[in-house]
């Protein structure tokens, strides 16, 4: 009997991004004894993201869920985890900058009360999105007690037991720009273990990557650092 896997994930003008990203992960698990699904919460794409992935969903098991308006990362990545059926689930970001190959290998490592996170190894973002990702880490160790070598990847694996309980705490999320800072650091605390599998990471294929700009930085920053110190105080009370 194959196991049921659902892979969540969320899409915003990805057009010409999502049908390799869903495709390939459909090629790769085929022989391989997993009965695959992809969850994608659409969040108010402007270009023809949602025909892409309509017209894919007639050849592939693929579950829609769009919306007209934009609403966020955070919000769009909640919303597709929240609804999230099979036992085992994962994510994965629509750029297609992860290796499908890899799931596998996270999968072997997963046990329940755990979270398998593939961190980037190495990392191909530019030297300044890496440095700035780096410098908020040491802040997030500092703040959080939680020493994690990338807690920014969006690639995971786990129990949909234990993804609820994680989901469970999520009032409206303190770090709008870092979900999944918040998020593996509300899993640890709540005695799931992190596991750090190293995964190869690729080039976006088309487009670029949101980068902050220099003039938005220090709004960032103290947004970010605020938020930390909300989730401190929110985990540890």
């Amino acid at each position: 009997m194959k196991q049921k896997l659902q892979i969540v994930t969320p899409v915003y003008n990805e057009e010409k991004n999502i049908e390799y990203t869903i495709v390939s992960f459909f090629d790769d698990l085929s022989d391989k004894g997993i009965e695959l699904e992809f969850i994608i919460s659409e969040d108010g794409s402007s270009d023809n993201s949602v025909s892409v992935i309509k017209a894919l969903s007639e050849e592939y098991k693929v579950t829609l869920y769009s919306s007209k308006e934009r609403k966020n990362y955070t919000d769009s990545v909640l919303f597709g985890l929240s609804k999230a059926t099979s036992d085992i689930v994962a994510f994965v970001d629509s750029d297609g900058q992860y290796d499908p190959s890899d799931l596998m290998k996270m999968y072997k490592r997963l046990e329940k009360g755990t979270f398998v996170l593939g961190f980037r190894n190495p990392r191909v973002d530019s030297y300044f999105r890496r440095f700035i990702s780096k410098s908020f880490r040491l802040v997030y160790k500092f703040i959080l007690k939680l020493n994690l070598v990338d807690p920014s990847s969006g690639y995971f694996i786990g129990y949909k037991e234990d993804l609820q309980k994680v989901l469970q705490s999520f009032q409206s999320g303190y770090l709008k720009e870092g979900f999944w800072w918040e998020f593996y650091a509300r899993a640890h605390y709540q005695n799931i273990k992190i596991i750090e599998e190293p995964v190869k990471h690729f080039d976006r294929k088309y487009g670029n990557s949101v980068v902050f700009k220099f003039t938005k930085l220090p709004k960032i920053a103290i947004t970010n650092l605020l938020g930390l110190l909300r989730l401190r105080r929110d985990i540890f009370n």
